[in-house]
């Protein structure tokens, strides 16, 4: 895919995809490819078409794939999301259940949900914000899994955009990230954090190449907001907490859903069945009164897609 260009023709989308050039229209009505139709010509945002590789090529499940550990020793295997709460619940269940070890992978929301395809973690942490901008993970869930998991709530949380204490260069909003002068660090394609900044700067009178650092990815909310505090970004997208953690000022964007996905064949294994009790257990409702920016009212409750089929 060419790196320097802001936008790609039919033709570069095709080459880059190894399809006929008539199977691209195709994509943009039935698999939502983005794109975007300029005196008659169809053109590609890159960095979208990035995106949408990232996170709307679907894979076949591998068939009779199975987790280990579930029965062998105890392992509880976590892939996903970051976020900082969570990271609490599982000291928690950690320290409640010391014969139990449990591992997280900090694949970022898709590749959570990959993994969790592939039956290589038992849970999957995932806030992928739809094409409806309304709701989260359940048509990422059906285009990656063959059949639907178990959703979870984990919290709701704010998501939003950190600055420095102050407000010094005057960032008000998504826009302003494109002034001259201001550089951000962003997260990686696979993450839901970065899919709700690509949504927001969507709406404005902004490119992505326009924003110095846009390119610039790091691992963790708390890597974002080091990166603020110590001065070497003006600005990150990242979640409310990690601002109070830091005394970072904050820019908010929205409340967003932040779910665990669970298999349906081993959603009442015991081991699954007490890591998501713990979402009702009073040690995990008091940490989450020590950050701001959670919402706790469906935690540890089942949610459902529009007409599910369960």
């Amino acid at each position: 895919m060419p790196a320097d260009k802001t936008y790609l023709t039919t033709k570069e989308v095709a080459q880059t995809l190894h399809v006929n050039e008539k199977a691209i229209y195709a994509l943009i009505s039935e698999k939502g490819l983005p794109a975007t139709k300029v005196t008659g010509k169809w053109l590609f945002p890159r960095h979208l078409v990035e995106e949408w590789l990232e996170v709307s090529v679907i894979n076949q499940p591998l068939a009779g794939a199975s987790v280990p550990g579930m029965t062998d020793d105890g392992r509880l295997l976590i892939g996903g999301s970051d976020d900082v709460l969570f990271q609490r619940l599982l000291g928690i269940y950690q320290k409640r259940y010391p014969d139990s070890p449990v591992f997280f992978s900090n694949l970022g929301s898709m590749g959570g949900l990959k993994a969790l395809r592939r039956r290589q973690c038992h849970i999957a942490v995932c806030h992928l914000l739809q094409d409806d901008n309304e709701e989260y993970n359940f048509r990422f869930a059906e285009r990656e899994m063959d059949r639907l998991p178990v959703f979870v709530n984990f919290s709701k949380r704010q998501q939003g955009i950190l600055v420095a204490k102050g407000n010094p260069k005057g960032i008000a909003s998504v826009k302003d990230l494109a002034r001259p002068g201001i550089r951000i660090v962003n997260r990686s394609l696979n993450t839901g954090t970065r899919l709700l900044l690509d949504y927001e700067i969507s709406r404005c009178d902004i490119r992505a190449d326009e924003i110095d650092g846009y390119r610039t990815e790091v691992a963790r909310h708390l890597d974002a907001g080091l990166a603020v505090l110590s001065g070497s970004a003006d600005a990150a997208p990242a979640i409310r907490p990690v601002a109070t953690m830091l005394g970072l000022d904050f820019l908010p964007l929205r409340w967003e859903r932040f779910d665990l996905l669970i298999v349906r064949e081993s959603f009442f294994n015991p081991i699954i069945q007490r890591f998501i009790n713990l979402l009702h257990d009073p040690n995990f409702k008091q940490s989450a009164t020590e950050f701001v920016g959670y919402d706790l009212s469906v935690s540890g409750k089942m949610v459902y897609p529009d007409n599910a089929q369960i």
